[in-house]
């Protein structure tokens, strides 16, 4: 039995070699597994499951063949992709999991997480992110025009872009009270997400016990995956993209 974790692929047509690199994972690395786990941030960009790009499509029917063999596939919401709906997951052949979610890895809970909420010093987003995942207003947005929604993806991300160029790198990365927190709300000793780009396993202390934080990696130079076996210790690995 093996489970494997991704997240922060940001699959764009403008990075074929990220889409190459999946495809190729999908069939030489997850063929096979128990389950799969999407931690966001899978598609760069996500403004409905009405638009239905090729390259949507082609990676929709590659999970879609991989959920069919056996495989169960979970994918997370990001702060790029928080639109994906249940058509394209129905599509996919995967199930849609809530940020945060705890499950049971072979007899160790373990919360998930995409990781943007754990970034509490970034004030300025964390309101961003409140409205944005509000359902009324995602709901407002989705009964817009298709080529309105791909214009404010556009403009959203040259924001968010030239944002992040001035801050400090601290202010991008989580904040450990705030760890240890979510990790206490939760019970856990675990805690896997993403987001953060920077990949590394943190021990520190929670419940009054130690504890442990796994980062996944992004696909930009290294493909990047967690395998978790029964009575292994996880291992975060990677190879050249």
């Amino acid at each position: 039995m093996t489970t494997l974790f991704i997240s922060d692929l940001h699959l764009e047509e403008s990075r074929p070699d990220i889409t190459d690199a999946f495809l190729g994972f999908l069939e030489n690395r997850a063929r096979g597994v128990e389950q799969l786990y999407i931690l966001g941030d899978f598609f760069e960009a996500w403004i409905g499951d009405d638009e239905r790009t090729p390259l949507q499509e082609q990676v929709a029917q590659a999970l879609k063949a991989l959920s069919d063999s056996g495989t169960a596939i979970f994918l997370m919401h990001g702060n790029r992709d928080f639109l994906i709906g249940e058509d394209f997951c129905a599509r996919a052949g995967a199930t849609l999991l809530d940020d945060p979610t705890v499950v049971d890895l072979y007899g160790t809970p373990t919360l998930l997480m995409h990781g943007d909420s754990l970034c509490t010093a970034d004030v300025e987003y964390q309101k961003f992110r409140k409205n944005m995942r509000n359902p009324q207003w995602q709901q407002m947005i989705l009964q817009r025009p298709l080529e309105d929604r791909q214009q404010m993806a556009r403009q959203l991300r040259e924001i968010s872009m030239a944002k992040n160029q001035g801050k400090e790198e601290f202010i991008m990365d989580v904040t450990p009270e705030e760890v240890v927190k979510v990790m206490e709300e939760h019970g856990v000793q675990r805690l896997i997400h993403g987001h953060t780009h920077r990949p590394a396993e943190h021990q520190l202390e929670a419940n009054g016990k130690p504890a442990r934080r796994i980062v996944l990696g992004d696909w930009d130079k290294h493909v990047w995956w967690l395998t978790v076996e029964p009575e292994k210790e996880p291992v975060l690995d990677k190879q050249p993209l």
